[in-house]
């Protein structure tokens, strides 16, 4: 019986050693970054971890943030009306309707002059005087 089992152990070694060299495949690299022909759908994933890991703090971010959060629900109402009657003085002119208006940082003329539209712009605070004149209407 001894004479049969070094037959059957080599026959084993070379079957294992074939089947190992015929499941065997070239290796392929596939990128997994989208900017470098990775996939798509990879990209925010890989946003995700970046800021995940990102510790820095901008500085400048709490000075820009700082100055849109500071505004009060009373501002905030004040510039929406101003805006509102801004644009409605202008709609008038169609009407032949001219008008001024006076806020706390600018006052506005609107002078219709015949086809031609003129809007005086002067801020309060400096007395500079901006003039746009349009004409065609």
């Amino acid at each position: 019986m001894n004479t049969h089992k070094p037959r059957h152990i080599a026959a084993y070694l070379l079957a294992a050693g074939l089947g190992g060299q015929a499941l065997a495949t070239e290796l392929v690299y596939t990128p997994v970054n989208p900017a470098f022909g990775g996939n798509p759908l990879n990209g925010t994933w890989l946003l995700n971890n970046a800021q995940a890991q990102n510790d820095y703090d901008d500085p400048d971010l709490k000075s820009r943030t700082s100055a849109f959060t500071g505004t009060s629900a009373l501002e905030r109402f004040t510039n929406q009306l101003e805006s509102r009657l801004l644009g409605q003085l202008l709609d008038n002119i169609s009407n032949g309707t001219t008008g001024s208006m006076s806020t706390s940082a600018f006052l506005i003329d609107v002078i219709d002059d015949g086809g031609a539209l003129s809007i005086k712009v002067t801020d309060r605070a400096t007395g500079q005087i901006s003039i746009i004149q349009v004409s065609g209407l």
